[in-house]
């Protein structure tokens, strides 16, 4: 299966094809790992409308998702949050030293948070 452009039919799919958590048996433990991208999109729209930035939990997520489905995590993520939150997404993908210039997508274009930014740099 080709996964030029992830869409409802076939992100699952492409997340099963990089989901690698050694200590899930079952679909349920998968879907679990799933549900980290909602509660992911959670806190960054509680940020958003609020301003309440839940940095440590935000990093939790995103090192979870990066150990299980590895170099699949950014293209997910990009399908999953929409382009509101892109710019401090890409804040803390960057700050986990996992975004590369030459990375395939649309985050190239899109700035870092510097709010986002300032408080990632006290941590």
């Amino acid at each position: 299966m080709y996964f030029d452009e992830l869409n409802e039919k076939n992100h699952l799919m492409f997340a099963i094809k990089y989901y690698e958590n050694p200590h899930s048996v079952t679909l349920d433990d998968f879907m679990e790992d799933m549900k980290k991208f909602k509660y992911l999109k959670r806190l960054l729209k509680r940020y958003i409308k609020t301003g309440v930035l839940r940095t440590n939990l935000i990093l939790n997520h995103l090192i979870v998702l990066y150990n299980v489905f590895g170099e699949g995590t950014l293209p997910l993520l990009m399908y999953k949050l929409e382009r509101e939150y892109w710019s401090v997404l890409k804040t803390f993908i960057i700050y986990l030293n996992r975004y590369s210039d030459d990375e395939p997508g649309s985050l190239q274009s899109v700035d870092v948070d510097d709010d986002v930014k300032a408080v990632l740099d006290t941590l």
